[in-house]
């Protein structure tokens, strides 16, 4: 690769199993940091765009609408955009373009995480995204932190991805999230349902997050005045909700698979009966013992979903969802690091970006979650996680949009990193490697309204992602980063390199949390 000139807080610390990465308060990357590895990233000016235009000459386009590969081309971004996307052949550069030689080498779009919980030192968790190659994100549970973490990368005193965040759970009464992970927004009845959403509108949010236990009631109030607001909901499909009914008045993603496992088996109406006996300790004040309590009640009912499966119903209501334009989020990361314990690394090259406190803990934890299972226990989870790949397979062949998403900020989910892993689970349910893209790029953006971001276009961001192989041979190749771009800034691999040996730095240095930090997280995957 040559470049030379061309045209001639935080927060609380998350603990137990249900963990990103530490919160600490770090200062913004600003360009007055001392130099040094350890300080890379507050050396250099985030998120710049930088002065002139800037062509990437002689790279293989992959360009995320599906269309197939174009070699020989040169990608020109200027100002944060795409300003032209060419053959190298017949691209005449303005004078004083930068140019980057990029053969042998492979463009794709930026990709999109659409299911996160991130918390975490600013230092740290942003950054630690971008670098690895996510240049967009939606945050399911929106806390102030990440209105602060945006504005501060629209300023350009931050690197990190785009940053699309929700509001904070909104949940039936009582909430299987206690007071211990901090605000959620509980309500009874249609009227304070239809507050919360005022509310949470008027706070800012992208998205209304629905939860597992609203009432009927709730969750359509809910659905009326998100429209009337004009703000989408989506999130979990409430126990007492059919999938179909929520699709059909506007649910525009559907988190996770618990719901459609249900509503694809000819056992429904037992099921429904079984969903409405479940109940939850309004005085436990642990989310993690109101989560097990949860799961330990649902788990029979999927695994009694998974033997009464009914593929003429499930080929109904995935047309349905494709008719409505409802997408649905996997997080088959999640699913299989708490269904298939065994198959959990007991190393990987990622986790040294995070405090290894933090790293160590999660064996212990993944055992307090998972630990005890009969032999039979263990069998039926399995073949509910084989049951969900096979279910990702059908909903992609009926048309049904599906975005990549991970869960990041439950244990084993590096933030950035996971998502590579989820691509490739994508593969394995049925995926070509240039569908399980599309639902990282394109088929992600439209999911998030993102209409300008998401392919390698004229007029759309210049988010970008340079790879050293080939991910259409095999989509573990999105892993081999050469480079990337955010938001138009190039990062090369020097550079990248220099950025997370500082991110490394930064996490070695969080402290462990203080007794009594509060727990953080989601824990929509598990089985007890």
């Amino acid at each position: 690769m040559s470049e030379a000139p061309g045209g001639a807080r935080r927060g609380m610390v998350r603990r137990g199993f249900l963990t990103g990465a530490a919160a600490v308060t770090g200062a913004a990357l600003t360009g007055t940091a001392p130099a040094g590895p350890a300080h890379a990233a507050a050396a250099t000016p985030a998120n710049s765009a930088g002065s002139g235009p800037l062509a990437f000459t002689h790279v293989t386009v992959i360009d995320g609408s599906g269309a197939p590969p174009a070699p020989g081309m040169t990608v020109v971004v200027e100002g944060g955009r795409i300003t032209a996307v060419a053959p190298s052949a017949r691209t005449r550069l303005r004078p004083g373009t930068r140019t980057v030689d990029l053969t042998g080498k492979y463009l794709i779009p930026g990709l999109i995480e659409a299911h996160t919980h991130s918390d975490g030192p600013e230092t740290v968790v942003p950054p630690l995204y971008a670098l690895a190659g996510v240049t967009t994100v939606r945050e399911m549970r929106g806390e102030p932190v990440h209105h602060e973490w945006r504005e501060k990368i629209r300023r350009g005193a931050l690197l990190g991805p785009r940053w699309v965040v929700g509001s904070p759970i909104v949940d039936g009464a009582p909430s299987l999230w206690a007071a211990d992970v901090g605000p959620t927004v509980e309500v009874r009845d249609a009227a304070e349902a239809r507050r919360a959403v005022r509310r949470v509108k008027r706070e800012g949010a992208d998205f209304v997050k629905v939860y597992s236990r609203l009432s009927r009631e709730a969750y359509f109030a809910i659905a009326d005045e998100a429209r009337r607001q004009g703000i989408p909901h989506l999130g979990h499909c409430p126990d007492t909700v059919r999938i179909a009914e929520a699709s059909a008045c506007g649910h525009r993603t559907v988190e996770h698979l618990h719901a459609l496992l249900l509503a694809t088996s000819r056992h429904e109406e037992e099921i429904r009966r079984g969903l409405a006996a479940v109940r939850i300790d309004p005085r436990d004040p642990s989310s993690l013992s109101r989560y097990h309590s949860w799961f330990q009640q649902v788990h029979p009912l999927e695994w009694r979903a998974v033997q009464g499966y009914d593929r003429d119903r499930a080929d109904a209501l995935l047309r349905s969802l494709a008719a409505h334009g409802t997408a649905v989020v996997p997080t088959l990361s999640v699913h299989r690091t708490l269904e298939l314990p065994d198959a959990v690394p007991s190393r990987a090259e990622e986790w040294k970006y995070l405090p290894a406190w933090q790293v160590e803990s999660w064996p212990d934890q993944l055992t307090a979650l998972t630990g005890g299972r009969t032999p039979e226990q263990e069998e039926r989870i399995r073949r509910i996680f084989a049951h969900r790949l096979r279910l990702v397979g059908e909903l992609h062949s009926a048309g049904v949009r599906l975005a990549t998403g991970t869960d990041t900020g439950t244990g084993y989910l590096v933030p950035g990193f996971a998502l590579h892993d989820e691509l490739a689970l994508l593969v394995a349910a049925g995926l070509t490697p240039a569908e399980a893209l599309r639902a990282a790029t394109r088929d992600a953006a439209r999911t998030l309204g993102l209409p300008a971001v998401g392919t390698v276009a004229r007029g759309h961001a210049a988010d970008l992602l340079v790879l050293d192989a080939d991910p259409l041979h095999d989509i573990r190749n999105t892993r081999r980063i050469h480079g990337i771009v955010v938001d138009g800034r190039w990062i090369p691999p020097r550079e990248r390199r220099l950025l997370l040996a500082a991110v490394e730095a930064a996490a070695a240095q969080t402290p462990p949390p203080e007794a009594g930090a509060s727990l953080r997280g989601c824990g929509c995957g598990g089985h007890p």
